[in-house]
């Protein structure tokens, strides 16, 4: 997630930034080898500590070993781990070799992980024992002489006989990342990212954040993903910061190891900061050394709360892999608005007709009165020169960069103040009874309920014509979810629209998500009724009444589609 766009910080969230100690570098090894002879921290574990002097000599072991397997066709290192310091010592290793490092999500099922591996020609593989026994059953096309065990006795001695003094092989233009997209919304694609851009990342998440040497940053979401890499190595590396590791994230282990580790900064994805607010709360909640987290796609309400209970700052953002920086800090932001447009050229307009859209009219609760004029794609008319590319799919590039321009895929729009906002994927907006509705609205509202830890809300077909809302909801208990308290909540929500109380409700102990913890709304769309999960529907008019959806109900529900000669869309 490349755009480091917030909405509103507090005054006091995060401290004014410094100055890095040498002049700003243009690549990832030279700022690696600017770090030997740091004797300060620079990467931890429960179980051991590294300074910024070893990590580079880490990082240049493997460096000289992976040159020495290098094999004819792209210097690609697929690494297969959890947030283990290997992984991290790898990154810097393909910076210091010329070597590109293409983390393997490990949540993917075993056709989609050969595809993926397959699809970016990896000719060297860095793993452990539980990974080799997962890709023993694909068909990768690699001799056995191709993979490297991290928890191999033999593995460290390998690394013994390459220790060398650390010494650059690549510069600037050389491609450091192949970061899959998350694949909420399409097939994956693997996004490039050179040694360049992931400096200038880094600088700019510095400026923005305030990001210093003294922070302690916990690295709890996965390395394969750009939000950890990004927003959080590229920035601690800038400033010879510590990087502390879980390998994994653990909503229940969050605050220990905050505690643990003197931690002052993180970052979050999707749902995990739903699951960390899920957790029973006390008293000694705010007793924590945090001072701000940075990440995306979490509510109003969610931050808020996060604020209250943890005594931290959180800076909310709009982020791709792929993508340039869309907005600007503003401390005047509404609490749902990414910021102020970074420049002249980000815009919000009709892809049709090419024109920038009207501003938006917001009504009292944030709601846009003129959706079909206002909302358009977020673009950015100068990013073509940011975006460097997908590996091996001009077609998705082609789409990227039309016009000359940068299109993020995804709907914004630009309120009278000159406030921009994120609006959604482009399934996000619906056509209800003749009028537009924004899901991402209606999940605020329904996120806000206690009980709710994530939610999705989508547009499924209407017997009669256009979309019905659906949501799902994650809770943990679904057969003990007060579906009538629900409704009676929804009832009371006053910014809940007449057209957004969700008319199919699905009740989950646990929905579909990607590796980087984002709800697969994809997936549940796709499904719709067509699952064994707790399901509920809305009958009439008036204040929300769920009854459940039966095996009987969904074939009255499919009859209906019958009749009004829909069949083909249930």
């Amino acid at each position: 997630m490349t755009d480091l766009s917030v909405a509103t910080p507090a005054a006091n969230a995060a401290p004014t930034p410094a100055q890095p100690p040498v002049a700003r570098r243009a690549d990832i090894a030279t700022l690696l080898l600017d770090r030997l002879g740091d004797e300060r921290l620079g990467l931890r574990t429960r179980e051991s500590d590294w300074t910024w002097d070893a990590v580079v000599r880490e990082s240049a072991a493997r460096a000289e070993l992976a040159r020495e397997l290098r094999r004819d066709g792209p210097f690609h290192i697929g690494v297969l781990l959890e947030n283990v310091p290997d992984f991290v010592f790898w990154l810097g290793a393909a910076a210091l070799a010329g070597a590109t490092v293409v983390g393997i999500n490990p949540t993917r099922g075993n056709a989609q992980l050969e595809a993926d591996i397959r699809y970016v020609d990896c000719q060297l593989i860095v793993t452990d024992a539980a990974g080799m026994a997962r890709l023993r059953a694909l068909d990768l096309g690699l001799e056995p002489d191709r993979f490297l065990l991290v928890d191999d006795p033999a593995y460290a001695e390998l690394l013994d006989a390459h220790r060398v003094e650390p010494v650059a092989y690549a510069g600037p233009e050389a491609l450091l990342l192949l970061l899959f997209t998350s694949g909420t919304t399409g097939t994956s694609k693997a996004v490039k990212c050179t040694q360049r851009r992931l400096a200038v990342l880094g600088y700019a998440a510095s400026d923005k954040f305030g990001h210093v040497r003294e922070d302690v940053d916990y690295c709890c979401m996965p390395l394969f993903h750009g939000n950890a890499i990004m927003a959080l190595w590229a920035p601690a590396l800038v400033n010879g910061a510590t990087v502390c590791l879980t390998p994994k994230f653990s909503a229940t282990g969050f605050l220990s190891d905050v505690r643990y580790f003197g931690a002052t900064f993180f970052t979050y994805v999707g749902k995990a900061l739903g699951y960390l607010l899920a957790t029973p709360a006390t008293a000694e909640d705010a007793d924590n050394t945090l001072v701000r987290g940075f990440g995306t796609e979490a509510s109003v309400a969610d931050q808020a709360e996060f604020r209250r209970r943890f005594a931290a700052e959180l800076f909310e953002g709009y982020g791709s892999s792929e993508g340039p920086a869309l907005a600007a800090l503003d401390p005047q932001a509404p609490a749902a608005a990414l910021g102020r447009p970074a420049h002249p050229g980000v815009a919000v307009v009709n892809p049709d007709t090419l024109e920038d859209c009207p501003r938006a009219v917001l009504d009292e609760y944030g709601r846009v009165l003129n959706p079909d004029e206002s909302v358009g794609e977020m673009v950015d008319k100068a990013g073509a020169i940011v975006f460097e590319g997908y590996y091996k799919n001009d077609v998705a590039d082609a789409e990227r960069l039309r016009n000359g321009w940068y299109w993020t895929g995804d709907l914004g729009y630009i309120d009278e103040a000159g406030f921009l906002y994120f609006g959604g994927r482009k399934g996000d907006w619906l056509r209800v009874d003749g009028e537009n509705t924004s899901t991402l609205l209606i999940e605020q509202v329904v996120r806000r309920h206690p009980a709710v830890i994530a939610a999705a809300v989508y547009g499924v077909p209407d017997p009669r014509s256009g979309d019905r809302v659906m949501a799902a909801i994650e809770v943990a208990d679904p057969d003990g979810f007060d579906v009538t308290e629900f409704a009676e909540f929804l009832s009371a929500q006053d910014d809940l629209g007449s057209k957004g109380a969700p008319r199919l409700l699905r009740v989950s102990g646990s929905l579909p998500v990607t590796g980087s913890n984002k709800v697969l709304k994809r997936e549940l769309q796709e499904q719709r009724w067509h699952t064994d999960e707790l399901l509920y529907r809305w009958f009439g008019r008036g204040k929300p009444e769920y009854a459940p959806l039966t095996d009987s109900g969904k074939l009255e529900l499919e009859a209906e589609f019958v009749s009004f000669g829909r069949a083909n869309l249930f």
